[in-house]
């Protein structure tokens, strides 16, 4: 900014100056001209230089605001891009828990239409061989039920905290009945 300052400055100069040539050029070789005439030459091409000074003067102040709120713009937009980046990445985010949901929903309609189908036949298939009714809402770490024999029907009460898995499994073996 101050280099187009100083070259406006300088060719105003130049201006000047080749006013000043040709003022001093007509002075030698023309004395027919008056010092009135002379002055007000001068006067003419000094009041042309203080214009040009104040135009370039107001074209600095000019460019300076200008290159202020270029700047003021500038930031603008780069506030307006960031801006637009958040919702950008909330946006991708969503996809993503879309996309886990759909995966969710998949697995748990493979779930209801193949998984519990197939888990209800094994414990019903269970049920008929072993003739036992469990009890699925005793406290955790009780294996309950009722066994339903050839003659009678017998609670079935062990801890397994207390037990082995090893004695829980035989003793519920030894209680299918091996006749068929």
């Amino acid at each position: 900014m101050d280099f187009r300052m100083a070259a406006t400055s300088q060719r105003v100069s130049g201006e000047y100056r080749s006013w000043q040539e040709l003022a001093n050029s007509e002075r030698s070789t023309s004395r027919s001209w008056g010092t009135q005439e002379i002055l007000a030459a001068e006067e003419e091409v000094a009041q042309s230089l203080l214009d040009a000074k104040e135009r370039a003067h107001r074209g600095g102040a000019e460019l300076q605001q200008l290159e202020a709120e270029l700047r003021k713009a500038g930031e603008e937009d780069t506030r307006l891009k960031a801006s637009l980046l958040y919702p950008s990445r909330e946006l991708e985010e969503l996809k993503e828990t879309e996309a886990s949901l759909e995966r969710q929903e998949r697995e748990v309609d493979e779930d209801t239409t193949v998984t519990i189908p197939s888990a209800v036949y094994v414990a019903q298939l269970y049920r008929q061989i072993s003739k036992i009714e469990w009890d699925y809402e005793c406290e955790p770490g009780m294996v309950k039920g009722i066994h339903h024999g050839p003659s009678v029907a017998q609670p079935v009460q062990l801890d397994s905290t207390q037990l082995s898995k090893k004695f829980i499994s035989d003793y519920l073996w030894n209680l299918v009945d091996t006749d068929w």
